[in-house]
């Protein structure tokens, strides 16, 4: 079953890409990663066709070009810079850099090898090629879409009725989406009714390429791999002190007000001992990606208590700064989680999968994570044990080992 070309567009990935990708082109343009694919859930099979068909795929996302209306657009976002742009303008991904089989436990084995500059760049695009893929050649398609139109006209309809409240929200489902249609639906329906739902508005979308043609707002910061690469990438630092060195390379970057903090890459723990009172001012709020959300965000009200209290700094004061949840949400949990901290901080969602891929069938669990920096293993280790991601146990006890001497040793 041949398919029409999935990404069209090089813009069709997550802000925060270009965010993470100017600051790797100034700071670290020779290093160099290894991304590895894997699929969670246990019972999916990928057939050689459809691994055949992902091949194809990649290939055809590896001759795009970015046009100069999209880099006039990627301009216009104030924080990218004239050199970075230019940088773009040459740019394109290399399939010689990956490599395909059918080998791996779930039918297919992915990885992609070289420079940081390069294969952050894959990530996005490859697992939407992949969900893509899979969806339309294991089911079908027409009765998933469906089934996902239904279900996201009862999603308008609880968000205009106020079943569900849940403020400030944005689309973040570019990776696992069921479909680019189905996504660019979703953005559409859920921007074009922002004026009839009760306390609730669809801000924008982390896929820059829909940002653009709704004219909405592209959403996103940082993803895990910065704090991997640029603490755990170096052998003269200690990894526990990753979220110390991806700071200030942050703020080397970007200055102050400089977006929002992923705190889960080694632990909150350590997050909130290396965010002191200057990154406090420095970032504009944290966002939640594993465990528990309500004693997460329980312990960053503390925190930012803590300085305000201290200080009597408005730039700390908690409702002055951002909760972002962004971990496995539906309008559920966001609704709820809205109601529990709205009066004391601002509060924002990254909603994905429920969005984008929403039908009768389970969505897939898949990843695409860096697995080494300059020939170094690298790990996230989040706040949830099943979300720990790392080729060698070995590293990851040694890396739990340095985390654990650094909270024994403030």
């Amino acid at each position: 079953m041949k398919l029409n070309q999935i990404i069209t567009s090089l813009l069709e990935t997550d802000l925060y890409k270009f965010s993470m990708g100017q600051a790797i082109y100034h700071q670290y343009p020779s290093y160099k990663t290894t991304w590895t694919f894997k699929c969670r859930n246990s019972n999916i099979k990928f057939t050689a066709e459809m691994v055949s068909e992902i091949k194809e795929q990649i290939i055809a996302f590896s001759k795009l070009r970015f046009t100069e209306d999209e880099l006039n657009y990627l301009a216009s976002i104030e924080w990218l810079h004239e050199d970075y742009i230019d940088h773009l303008r040459l740019w394109n991904a290399r399939f010689e850099d990956f490599e395909i089989t059918t080998e791996g436990d779930c039918g297919l084995s992915l990885e992609a090898h070289g420079t940081w500059l390069n294969t952050s760049m894959y990530e996005i695009p490859v697992l939407a090629i992949v969900n893509e893929v899979y969806f339309k050649m294991q089911y079908k398609y027409e009765e998933l879409i469906e089934q996902y139109k239904k279900r996201l006209d009862d999603k308008v309809k609880y968000l205009i009725d106020g079943t569900y409240n849940l403020g400030n929200f944005s689309e973040f489902g570019l990776r696992r989406r069921l479909s680019a249609e189905a996504q660019e639906l979703a953005v559409k329906t859920l921007i074009s009714h922002n004026p009839d739902y009760k306390e609730s508005r669809c801000v924008g979308t982390s896929n820059v390429y829909l940002a653009k043609k709704y004219n909405a707002t592209p959403v996103g910061t940082m993803a895990h791999e910065f704090i991997m690469c640029v603490g755990q990438g170096n052998p003269m630092y200690n990894p526990a002190f990753s979220n110390k060195l991806a700071m200030e390379a942050w703020t080397k970057e970007y200055g102050v007000l400089n977006g929002t903090y992923l705190t889960d890459t080694i632990g909150d723990k350590i997050a909130h001992l290396d965010m002191g009172y200057t990154f406090s001012i420095c970032f504009s709020g944290v966002r939640h990606d594993s465990g528990d959300p309500y004693e997460w965000g329980e312990e960053w009200i503390k925190h930012y208590k803590k300085y305000y209290n201290k200080y009597k700094d408005e730039r700390v004061n908690p409702k002055n700064k951002t909760l972002l949840f962004s971990d496995s949400l539906d309008f559920k949990r966001a609704s709820d989680l809205y109601a529990h901290f709205k009066d004391r901080i601002k509060v924002a969602f990254g909603i994905g999968t429920y969005i984008s891929n929403d039908t009768d069938v389970e969505p897939l669990n898949i990843v695409m994570k860096v697995s080494s920096c300059n020939n170094r293993p690298v790990a996230k280790l989040s706040n949830a044990e099943g979300k720990v991601m790392c080729k060698d146990a070995e590293y990851v006890e040694y890396l739990k080992k340095t985390i654990e001497w650094r909270l024994t040793h403030k």
